[in-house]
């Protein structure tokens, strides 16, 4: 008899915050030592967890948040934990302020397409369908117009059943052709919108189970009548809904790129059927989170556009991270704290980031190995924890996944201290490589 054994791979990254679950407070709003993946930043921790609330009551419109630090210090963690926090249909838009300069589009449209993208509108839609079990499906099959040789559905006759009834309809065949598309077959649960003849799959029942091990959910044959009315919600964002309204628009749109300029007029139209749509109660804004990091790279103009919109009814909550001290604004000679205009810094909650202590540091570097699931002996951590109190914490964390490898050519299940000493030997950090430019500056091009 042959052995037949599962063999499992799969592909993990991780990226530099794939930790972070939340801000970690408490029921009293106070930060936990370590809570969500992160660890320390208590006061910065109790202002977001603040600043969620207040989001979540509604009373963060015209305001924006600026996190200031030095690098490494988790402002971006804090912005994707307050994200976390607000939950999953609140939008969330992670950009660099470089991205904004595009040979493709003016970079204040870019930045406005961006803050529409972080806001959304969940869309309550009823609609008449007809839902139930598939206990039989006959086609009436013809010859294809185009290939005699093959046949097509004309129409098919469809049973469909619920735990209350059973009723059979009649089908052309543009809903014939979505059944065979769809492989819809005895056993099957299917949803057929009555006004559009969309055809959803939405599972197998028990009793239509073929095999033991089935790509397919289980489910449960449906309650009710089998022709009802049926109320869904989706979520999509002003963005999407100007992208849409553009390609209707005109059937030039239809060949052009998806970074096309969007008129304002079109705005416009989307945020009046938008306001239409909330007073008759069909749907509901949901303002978003847009976070912008390395703030010092936008200029005056993007800042006074900002400026501007934040004014908006229709504006997400901004939040820009800055470790910059005192710079000057891009595009002027102004020297102004963060490098952001006096103005735009009245409108912001400043909360201020710190740089970490030795033992917070060693947390840190615990806490992403046990994400990464690698092992690392007491002597090679206090090692990293050197490293990242003398150097930067970023330099220490990045040096863990080499430093594994490493481990791995010795065919030792866990990082030690000389692997540890290795990788650093091979990777140097930024006060290493500017030493190796001062010391080869002559060889060097300028």
């Amino acid at each position: 008899m042959e052995e037949i054994r599962e063999i499992t791979q799969k592909f993990e990254r991780y990226s530099a915050h794939s930790h972070i679950t939340g801000l970690g407070l408490d029921e009293g709003m106070r930060a936990k030592k370590i809570g969500g993946g992160l660890v320390g930043q208590i006061k910065a921790r109790e202002a977001a967890g603040i600043i969620v609330k207040m989001i979540k009551d509604g009373k963060m419109a015209g305001r924006g948040i600026l996190m200031a630090g030095p690098p490494g210090t988790g402002k971006t963690a804090i912005a994707l934990a307050i994200s976390k926090e607000l939950g999953k249909d609140i939008p969330f838009v992670q950009v660099s302020a470089s991205e904004f300069y595009s040979s493709e589009m003016k970079k204040t449209e870019a930045l406005y397409q961006t803050m529409r993208k972080a806001i959304g509108v969940r869309i309550r839609d009823t609609r008449r369908v007809l839902e139930g079990e598939v206990v039989e499906l006959d086609y009436n099959m013809v010859p294809n117009p185009y290939n005699p040789t093959q046949k097509v559905p004309e129409s098919a006759t469809i049973t469909l059943a619920t735990k209350k009834e059973r009723r059979r309809f009649s089908v052309g065949s543009r809903i014939a052709l979505q059944f065979m598309y769809a492989g819809i077959a005895k056993g099957d649960v299917i949803i057929i919108d009555k006004e559009t003849g969309r055809v959803t799959k939405v599972g197998k029942t028990s009793s239509g189970k073929r095999f033991d091990i089935e790509g397919e959910e289980i489910v449960d044959v449906p309650d009710g009548d089998v022709e009802k009315d049926k109320e869904y919600t989706y979520v999509v964002t002003l963005h999407d809904l100007d992208e849409a309204k553009a390609r209707r628009s005109t059937i030039l749109s239809l060949f052009s790129s998806e970074s096309r300029e969007i008129d304002n007029e079109i705005r416009q139209a989307v945020d009046e059927q938008v306001k239409d749509w909330i007073e008759q109660g069909v749907a509901e804004l949901i303002p978003g989170v847009l976070f912008i990091d390395e703030t010092h790279l936008m200029d005056i103009e993007l800042f006074a556009f900002m400026n501007r919109a934040m004014e908006s009814e229709m504006s997400p909550i901004i939040i820009l991270a800055s470790n910059r001290g005192f710079a000057r604004i891009r595009g002027t000679d102004v020297v102004s704290p963060h490098g952001i205009p006096l103005d735009l810094l009245d409108r912001l909650l400043i909360i201020t980031t710190e740089p970490y202590e030795r033992d917070e540091i060693r947390l840190i570097i615990e806490t992403r190995c046990a994400e990464m699931g690698v092992v690392v002996d007491e002597k090679a951590l206090e090692k990293l924890t050197d490293i990242g109190y003398k150097n930067s914490l970023r330099y220490a964390i990045q040096l863990i996944a080499p430093a594994s490898e490493i481990s791995k050519t010795r065919n030792s299940g866990k990082i030690e201290i000389e692997d540890v000493e290795r990788a650093e030997s091979l990777f140097v950090d930024v006060s290493k490589s500017s030493g190796y430019l001062k010391e080869w500056e002559e060889k060097m091009l300028s």
